[in-house]
């Protein structure tokens, strides 16, 4: 019996890998769990396990394939067969074991087999002399069963047939699933994606006979070539993503944006004075890992925000665990991996991890466990450049922290001006949940635990 071998869900809010290598061939026998295609998505690359052993009877994609959580690709042919094969080389050397009595079981069976075949011919005769019109009903049966028959074998081959051309349609199952929920013909819509893929508002407008936008929902662009030489150039994985992601999380979440400033000075003196130490544990002590353990313990004096909203069930839902996502670029785009409990961890071991951690996502090496599970998000723009900036929640979560390059400003202490290291903080946090009066709180208590760091470990 054939079994299909689908593609996982690799990532959280990750629906689209691209086929990067293919590890199996058609006719290989393979076991459960044995790594069968690599794939990579916006956040990671990994293999894909077969959810079943067996051989290998097709393999339904190719490298360089875009493919969607659900699709199948492999069919795997289950070793039934051997099975039945050896069963009966049992059956037979026991028979060999046994000839004599099989002898004698042959002779009974003649007998009776002589009986069977006169009982046969008595019913033959009896079925001759059945009236004429009973012979009509039969008739008229054996008809109907042919018709009924005929159908089935059309539908089936109708569907077989439907089957083989939607293929031609670019679209992902579940988008096709919809069609189907809808009554939509999918071969009649034309896809606004990307290559033409058909997204599931191109299905939804072209039910309510709406206007055919793009799935970003932007309006038909112009031909730019009218005025100069342009390039179209793909956006790679990461940048597909990062923009479904941002536009959802945008459109879903009311944001609202709480400035402040922190002198960091003392700060700045504490990393100097200990950078050496982390270095030699494998890491580098930055003005991020610190941060990271001051907003670990702020979430715990803030719960809010460390929650997410279900505006189905109307409620909030309160983690007690403090998991926090760094931002980190890469020549690809944007990635941000999770810092796993990270109120349990001393600055220290934060600013080995995220040493680590942001090497993986430059090298593309990030696991699916490396993504998940993010509560709060810290973005640091420092190294590049800039006074401010307001970054975009990370759904589901409801808040993050944007932090911009320090520079030295004049501070009016004790009577008399002193240059200080000052550092713009920006905090977007969802309003549905969270109000303005805890927003003002939350940054403030970061802005004075960057001042006195201790407070961040005391309090």
């Amino acid at each position: 019996m054939a079994k299909e071998i689908k593609i996982p869900q690799i990532s959280e809010g990750v629906d689209i890998a691209v086929i990067s290598e293919i590890l199996v061939s058609e006719g290989d026998k393979i076991e459960e769990d044995q790594s069968v295609i690599s794939v990579e998505t916006d956040k990671a690359t990994a293999e894909v396990p077969a959810t079943s052993g067996g051989t290998i009877k097709e393999i339904k994609v190719s490298e360089g394939d875009e493919v969607n959580v659900g699709d199948v690709i492999i069919i795997l042919e289950d070793d039934d067969e051997d099975s039945e094969e050896k069963e009966e080389e049992k059956t037979t050397d026991k028979e060999g074991d046994a000839s004599e009595n099989k002898k004698e079981e042959a002779e009974k069976d003649e007998e009776e087999s002589d009986s069977d075949e006169k009982e046969k011919e008595q019913k033959d005769d009896e079925k001759t002399d059945e009236p004429e019109e009973d012979k009509e009903d039969d008739d008229e049966k054996d008809g109907d069963d042919e018709e009924k028959k005929s159908k089935d074998t059309k539908s089936k081959k109708d569907k077989g047939t439907d089957k083989a051309s939607s293929k031609e349609v670019y679209a992902s199952p579940g988008v096709r699933r919809l069609a189907r929920e809808l009554e939509v013909n999918i071969k009649e819509i034309s896809g606004s994606g990307e290559s033409g893929r058909i997204t599931e508002k191109d299905v939804k407008e072209y039910k309510e006979g709406g206007s055919k936008k793009s799935s970003s929902g932007q309006a038909e662009l112009p031909d730019f070539s009218k005025w100069g030489a342009v390039e179209n150039k793909p956006l790679n994985s990461i940048k597909k993503t990062t923009a479904k992601n941002v536009l959802a999380s945008w459109q879903s979440i009311p944001h609202v944006f709480q400035f402040g400033e922190a002198d960091i000075s003392g700060v700045e003196t504490y990393i100097e004075d200990h950078n050496e130490k982390v270095e030699k544990a494998g890491g580098k002590l930055t003005l991020t890992a610190i941060l990271t353990k001051i907003v670990a313990t702020a979430l715990h004096k803030f719960p809010t925000f460390n929650a997410s909203i279900d505006m189905d069930k109307e409620e909030m839902i309160l983690k007690k665990y403090v998991n926090i996502n760094i931002a980190v670029a890469t020549e690809d785009g944007l990635l941000v991996p999770v810092i796993k409990n990270a109120d349990q961890k001393s600055i220290k071991d934060l600013s080995v991890e995220i040493s680590e951690i942001a090497e993986k996502a430059r090298e593309q090496k990030l696991s699916k466990e490396d993504m998940e599970g993010g509560n709060f998000s810290i973005s640091n723009l420092g190294g590049i450049g800039g006074t401010n900036f307001t970054p975009i929640v990370y759904h589901p979560q409801v808040a993050i922290l944007g932090i911009s390059r320090a520079t030295t400003k004049p501070v009016y202490i004790d009577g008399k001006f002193e240059p200080r290291s000052i550092l713009p903080l920006s905090l977007s946090y969802d309003h549905r949940l969270i109000d303005g009066a805890d927003g003002a709180g939350f940054m403030n208590w970061l802005v004075k635990a960057l001042e006195d760091p201790y407070e961040a470990l005391l309090g």
